[in-house]
């Protein structure tokens, strides 16, 4: 895909988003918005861009809001606004609703915006109000209950054990909404994560794509082709970067939704793992090698896209999180029951406090922060190991690189 369709597809990506998107500079003035803002609030474009974010608050709080935002733009950062606070917003007619607001700052042509990512919860304020209605409703029953139990606790036993089983059933309503709103929570935990993560690595490849882009059209025709290679192969690389986060959020997807099943076919998996070795030689820095070997078995009977995908997720890892001059290997391995792929790196290598979340979504390992990913490969690689029933292995030691193993027993028809 050209920078052209990338950018063609992050428009596509703002327009059609379902939350309210809203862009400021930091005096609170509004430069952009999509169309769900103009939706939720019922304005045209044109009626809001240039104005402070304040014709949107509340007037009796709009005031308070610049002191806020003026504090904020002090110490920028990704975070959710209102932290125990309840929030609102105005229409263009006057009328408030509640809201969740999740603030991510970043820089362009040295200029500093703010992203703010609005969600209307008006439906779950409503269920809220309507939940504790019911839980004093249940309370209120349930004292009247026991009132009644003591009065004829002596004379009606089989009043007693319908009493009973009603409390029990209140106590187990009691535990389940406790469940759904710790749930609510941790997806609104996960999504906060993903939206700060995605416009962190969004924005970094795509301002590289911008200023290369500039730079080439700035050169004159007789400019050494040697300088426009460097920038074209910036170019490459930002959108091989952008490729591979769109590739993870739709793999994550499509695991996530169950529309990914394994296909069992006769493959070659000593010419998959040198295809794979092959693609994978552009993204090596400067020295960096890529060793192959296999032992065993040429041909076997697997899925040949989970296994490239779990081979290329692995490798570009280990070329990742390695440094200049380092060795890369994967060695396969082929007998009557497995199938062994081990991939070696001599890189930063892995804590043992990060190894226990080290396949979860977006998890990031705590020195690896500023490498550029999404989190969500292993947590892939991890997803198609189990499809085909095997499991994986991991050896680690910070500064003194990491191997994983994927073991997968060999499948005996088609």
């Amino acid at each position: 895909m050209n920078p052209l369709e990338k950018h063609h597809l992050l428009e596509a990506l703002f327009e059609h988003a379902t939350e309210s998107i809203i862009v400021t500079n930091p005096k609170g003035e509004i430069q952009v918005i999509n169309p769900a803002t103009q939706k939720l609030f019922n304005y045209v474009s044109s009626e809001l861009e240039g104005k402070t974010i304040e014709c949107l608050i509340p007037s009796r709080i709009a005031e308070r809001h610049v002191a806020y935002r003026e504090s904020y733009n002090h110490n920028p950062h990704p975070r959710s606004m209102g932290e125990g606070r309840d929030l609102f917003a105005r229409k263009k007619d006057g009328s408030e609703f509640p809201v969740e607001i999740s603030l991510t700052p970043f820089e362009f042509h040295n200029q500093q915006y703010i992203i703010a990512f609005i969600i209307d919860i008006s439906l779950r304020k409503k269920a809220e109000l309507e939940i504790q209605r019911k839980q004093e409703e249940l309370i209120a029953m349930t004292n009247e209950l026991k009132v009644i139990n003591e009065k004829l606790e002596s004379k009606v036993e089989a009043r007693t054990k319908v009493l009973r089983e009603a409390l029990f059933e209140l106590e187990k309503s009691k535990q389940e909404l406790s469940e759904a709103f710790e749930k609510e929570k941790e997806l609104n935990e996960l999504k906060s994560r993903f939206l700060s993560m995605a416009s962190h690595e969004f924005r970094t490849p795509l301002t590289t794509v911008l200023s290369s882009a500039s730079i080439i059209e700035d050169y004159e025709k007789e400019a050494p082709h040697e300088k426009r290679a460097k920038h074209l192969h910036r170019i490459k690389n930002a959108v091989h970067n952008l490729n591979d986060i769109l590739s993870d959020f739709l793999s994550i997807s499509k695991i996530e939704e169950g529309k990914v099943f394994a296909e069992k076919s006769i493959i070659d998996i000593k010419l998959l793992g040198a295809e794979v070795c092959l693609d994978l030689k552009d993204l090596t820095k400067p020295n960096q090698h890529i060793e192959f070997i296999h032992q065993g078995f040429e041909e076997i009977l697997s899925d040949k896209k989970l296994l490239r995908n779990i081979m290329i997720n692995l490798l570009s890892n280990a070329i990742k999180f390695s440094g200049e001059g380092s060795l890369v290997k994967m060695d396969i391995q082929c007998d009557s029951e497995f199938t062994l792929i081990k991939v070696i790196d001599e890189g930063i290598g892995i804590s043992e406090e990060d190894k226990k979340h080290l396949f979860e979504r977006f998890f990031r390992s705590s020195n690896a922060l500023n490498i550029q990913g999404t989190g969500l490969g292993l947590h892939i690689v991890a997803n198609y190991v189990e499809l085909l029933n095997g499991k994986i292995n991991l050896h680690s030691e910070l500064e003194k690189g990491t191997t994983i193993e994927v073991i997968i027993p060999v499948l005996t028809e088609v």
